[in-house]
């Protein structure tokens, strides 16, 4: 379980991450990230916070709560993730038969790409 204070909870904040932030993708996982400049100093804590999406095009209620707990695991993982960063994963289907190893490799190419993204924006 990822701690409260690296949780996005409100529709708005996922809004947020999704509409401004930069994207990249992979066969298993969609990652939408946002640095908020906008704050000087940043006055963040807790570190970078994250939300996911696993919507029922994954599976049934057993299939997403796992899927879940991998993509959690995964970002909880994630070393170089500044302090300021909202992430949304969304889980595509092909999540469901994906494994930890293959979940965590997605991720982490996709963040990267969203995050060079974000840097050139």
């Amino acid at each position: 379980m990822l701690p409260q204070p690296n949780k996005l909870s409100s529709s708005a904040d996922f809004r947020t991450v999704m509409k401004k932030g930069s994207s990249a993708g992979s066969r298993t996982v969609v990652v939408h990230y946002y640095e908020d400049r906008a704050v000087d100093p940043p006055v963040i804590s807790g570190g970078p916070r994250c939300g996911l999406v696993v919507s029922k095009q994954v599976g049934n209620a057993v299939t997403r709560h796992a899927v879940s707990r991998k993509l959690r695991h995964v970002f909880a993982s994630l070393t170089d993730v500044p302090v300021e960063a909202r992430v949304v994963i969304r889980a595509l289907p092909a999540s469901a038969t994906a494994t930890s190893q293959e979940l965590s490799a997605d991720v982490a190419a996709s963040m990267a790409r969203a995050r060079a993204k974000a840097a050139r924006q």
